[in-house]
């Protein structure tokens, strides 16, 4: 009976060993890579990782190696189709060229959010705490 049971814990990522994956961390990076281990805490160790950035229709990548990620700063784990992969419409360029505007829009949206957060804790008393990119 308990086999029938699923698996609630890292023991969910034992079929994800040795596939691509896309890892979206807490502080907004995208990395990509082979998923090669884990461990009970979710700690994540991924190859061949490239970071990922997008700006309008174009996106770049940066070669990063062997990563290894902390759980707690995995927002999302999932899957790449590497039978779709390809038909992404969108135009690869060099990461030097569109990592400019990748921080800008990421400058930008830092301040939006403080901007937010003032608001709400002067008019509505929520507390500043959590500031340090815990947004999920």
């Amino acid at each position: 009976m308990d086999s029938l049971i699923p698996f609630t814990t890292s023991g969910s990522l034992v079929d994800c060993v040795d596939r691509k994956m896309l890892v979206i961390l807490r502080d907004g990076r995208k990395l990509q890579g082979v998923l090669r281990s884990y461990d009970q805490f979710a700690n994540l160790v991924l190859e061949d990782t490239v970071e990922r950035i997008y700006n309008g229709n174009a996106f770049a990548e940066n070669w990063l190696g062997l990563f290894l990620i902390r759980g707690e700063n995995v927002v999302l784990l999932g899957e790449i189709d590497l039978d779709r992969e390809d038909e992404i419409p969108l135009k690869q360029v060099d990461y030097h060229v569109l990592d400019p505007y990748h921080k800008r829009d990421a400058e930008i949206k830092k301040q939006r959010e403080d901007a937010k957060s003032k608001i709400l804790y002067e008019q509505q008393g929520f507390c500043k705490e959590g500031g340090e990119g815990d947004g999920y």
